[in-house]
């Protein structure tokens, strides 16, 4: 898509959006430049909402001020790689997401920089670098500890490390029924396992599945993690789910 194509289809796509989710808004810009992740290699920022606070004794639109920036050099780069790039569904998802970033400053609310943050986590997990093994719980919580980054629905799981030990089977809940997988061999601090099998995955809840068994830990660890010098031992695995015998 050219420049100009592009360009009118951004402001088009920005006049669709109903006047009460444009408070704070002073506009939409559409840049030429193509931007480069500032942390992740080869990843490209496709928008950004610059937000400006004004000193007052409340908040809001009159306090909180934004423009959305739109960077069609970086849509281009990735347009590049991909025969199937959906220019319009890609510009709108972005432009929304930007949107998202300043209503969530008008009420003083950080949930999708946590998004934003376990995804550059995720990023760095799949790629083999090192990523904070916690990065789930700054994502979407759809339920007493499960969240979801992406498509993917992590189910957290606290365990004392004897109960650990003893068990054979580690049993979750998903999809309004119950699961079981076999034991990993090794607990670790947080340990992930990929949920394999069409029968968990083809349930109501769709993406992907993974456990995360997390080891519970003395004060003291926690203590050491917060100020950064505990390194926790990370592992993986994939496991075959089949439905609890409780459940049938």
């Amino acid at each position: 898509m050219k420049f100009k194509e592009f360009e009118r289809a951004a402001l088009d796509a920005y006049d669709e959006i109903p006047e009460a989710y444009l408070e704070g808004i002073d506009g939409l810009v559409v840049s030429r430049e193509a931007v480069l992740h500032p942390d992740l290699p080869d990843v490209y920022t496709l928008g950004e909402c610059v937000t400006e606070e004004y000193a007052s004794d409340w908040g809001g639109p009159d306090t909180t001020r934004s423009v959305v920036v739109l960077y069609w050099g970086s849509f281009r780069m990735l347009a590049a790689d991909d025969d199937g790039f959906d220019w319009e569904g890609e510009l709108w998802e972005t432009l929304t997401h930007e949107l998202r970033h300043h209503l969530e400053s008008l009420a003083g609310d950080d949930a999708l920089e946590g998004v934003d943050y376990a995804m550059d986590a995720l990023f760095n997990r799949n790629e083999g670098r090192d990523f904070d093994p916690w990065y789930y719980q700054h994502g979407e919580e759809v339920g007493r500890g499960v969240f979801r980054v992406e498509d993917t629905c992590y189910v957290e799981l606290a365990w004392r490390l004897a109960d650990f030990e003893r068990a054979r089977w580690i049993t979750f809940g998903w999809d309004d029924r119950s699961w079981r997988v076999p034991r990993p061999q090794e607990l670790g601090d947080v340990h992930f396992v990929r949920i394999d099998g069409a029968n968990v995955e083809s349930g109501t809840s769709p993406g992907a599945v993974e456990l995360v068994l997390v080891r519970r830990r003395s004060w003291w660890e926690d203590a050491k993690r917060l100020v950064g010098t505990y390194t926790p031992v990370v592992l993986e695995s994939d496991a075959v789910a089949e439905p609890s015998p409780a459940t049938g």
